[in-house]
């Protein structure tokens, strides 16, 4: 039970790489608040947990929304007295029609919003969480960065790149802010991931296609959620006392 008595606020917990870390940390003994900004895809997940044997809440709010987050966790830290743990899991690439588009390709408005998808709600939730963290001397945030980020993913945008970049940068800038106060920073650097939101993309790929990106991974398997999520909680857990500042790529050996 790695996160007994440990508060978790995880963002984009509905569905994914977020909804399958809650799931771990709520069976292995924490309370965990859900994210979302979709209250019927939150109260779904928060079922689902409950079943699980987990304690479980969800708050409902909108990553990219600054009134919205600091109420959220003004609100989450005066209910349960602490929050341990921060996983920023908001981000993607399909929020723009061509997320492969090229530098030439991209429209200035699709940077913006891809940089600030991926950039602003990590920002946001960071900030707001910070504080609260600094006061208890204790802390464990974890950022999802990509592989893209590192300039290793070929169907990927330059903004896409730039954004997961901009959060490997980013988690290690803090680390160094905050490790004084005994908070730890690390992310996690997924390749393609089929989650729902990639799933029915990936299911209408041709087979040969299929074939050619799984060729790419050592493994010889895509990611699931769970494979992120796991790496996602031993970062989180007591396992990872003493790292921070560290990206690792869990992509199977691509």
């Amino acid at each position: 039970m790695r996160f007994q008595g440990k508060v978790a606020l995880i963002t984009a917990a509905a569905n994914g790489i977020g909804r399958a870390t809650a799931g771990i940390m709520a069976r292995e003994g924490a309370t965990v608040v859900a994210i979302d900004n979709n209250q019927e895809r939150l109260d779904a997940a928060v079922r689902a947990l409950e079943r699980e044997g987990g304690a479980a809440h969800g708050r409902l709010a909108d990553a990219l929304d600054e009134a919205q987050v600091n109420a959220t966790v003004a609100e989450v830290a005066a209910t349960f007295g602490a929050i341990d743990i921060l996983v920023n899991a908001v981000g993607g690439s399909t929020i723009i029609a061509r997320p492969a588009a090229t530098v030439e390709e991209l429209t200035l408005e699709e940077w913006e919003r891809i940089i600030a998808f991926n950039l602003r709600g990590t920002f946001l939730f960071t900030h707001a969480v910070v504080p609260v963290m600094k006061r208890q001397r204790r802390g464990k945030i974890v950022n999802l960065a990509s592989i893209a980020g590192r300039g290793l993913s070929p169907t990927s945008s330059s903004a896409y790149a730039a954004a997961k970049g901009g959060i490997i940068a980013l988690t290690r800038k803090l680390s160094f802010e905050l490790g004084p106060y005994g908070v730890t920073v690390n992310a996690i650097a997924p390749n393609l991931t089929l989650s729902e939101r990639l799933q029915p993309r990936w299911n209408q790929m041709a087979p040969e296609d299929q074939a050619a990106e799984i060729a790419l991974v050592p493994l010889r398997r895509v990611a699931q959620p769970i494979d992120q999520a796991r790496v996602i909680c031993f970062l989180a857990s007591a396992d990872a006392d003493y790292v921070t500042g560290a990206t690792i790529d869990v992509t199977g050996g691509q």
